[in-house]
């Protein structure tokens, strides 16, 4: 009798006892992103897109990923802004590959909606998802 009890006790310690957590992934700033070489050309492309300065775009772009970009995600951003940069340009079949290397470098990579519905891009990439 004494020898169930006892286990029964130990299994209770045992449901206690806690599980070693692992520290959380340290924290990367923005000033510390945009010191790395390519992730500072993305942010130069970026801004550059915004600008409507689109040669520059492409360029700083290019370079970012030429470079090495770390995240997926980076990368299908930068691949997504070289596709409209490309479909503005009359360049379809560049804009379907960009698509393209956006959804292999991230599978989840998507456009929003308002950016589907474009009328220059939006077709292009409904194109390259088959």
């Amino acid at each position: 009798m004494k020898l169930p009890l006892l286990a029964l006790g130990l299994l209770a310690l045992v449901g206690c006892a806690q599980m070693p957590v692992q520290a959380p992934a340290p924290v990367v700033g923005i000033t510390e992103l945009a010191s790395r070489p390519a992730e500072g050309a993305l942010l130069a492309g970026l801004r550059a897109y915004d600008d409507a300065q689109y040669a520059e775009a492409e360029r700083r772009i290019n370079q970012a990923l030429q470079v090495g970009l770390s995240s997926p995600k980076d990368q299908a951003a930068a691949h997504k802004h070289l596709a409209f940069i490309y479909c503005t340009t009359q360049r379809q079949p560049q804009c379907e590959a960009a698509f393209r290397a956006a959804r292999a470098a991230d599978p989840a990579f998507d456009l929003t909606k308002s950016e589907a519905g474009h009328p220059l891009w939006g077709p292009v990439f409904l194109k390259s998802r088959q």
